[in-house]
């Protein structure tokens, strides 16, 4: 079974710029590491201090393995270390989750005007 992990930050708003830095560098380390990355997603409007993280996994083992290969792998620690530095990440939370068949990447169709 595909799981998804979803990954929600609470952030210092006056830090954006970090943690933009931060998801950035997921952006390489994340799929060398061996998970599906969906993206980053930073505060546009509204709520300033909210941020998502979604990445995939063919199922919990695969997530498992990820999460070991990233603890070893060097520009993924020094990626943890620059959040405990910086202080930008001031809440994390994980859930994982499982796609519903048939409704995940639908482009939208043509509407008449």
């Amino acid at each position: 079974m595909a799981v998804t992990v979803f990954i929600r930050y609470q952030i210092d708003p006056f830090q954006l710029e970090a943690f933009h830095a931060y998801a950035g560098n997921w952006g390489r380390i994340i799929p060398a590491c061996g998970g599906h990355l969906i993206g980053y997603f930073l505060p546009h409007e509204g709520t300033s201090d909210i941020a998502w993280g979604l990445i995939s996994f063919p199922d919990l083992a695969a997530y498992e393995a990820y999460r070991a290969r990233l603890k070893s792998d060097e520009a993924g620690r020094a990626n943890f270390t620059l959040a405990q530095e910086k202080r930008f990440i001031l809440r994390e939370e994980r859930t994982f989750l499982e796609p519903v068949a048939g409704t995940r990447d639908q482009a939208p169709r043509s509407v008449a005007p």
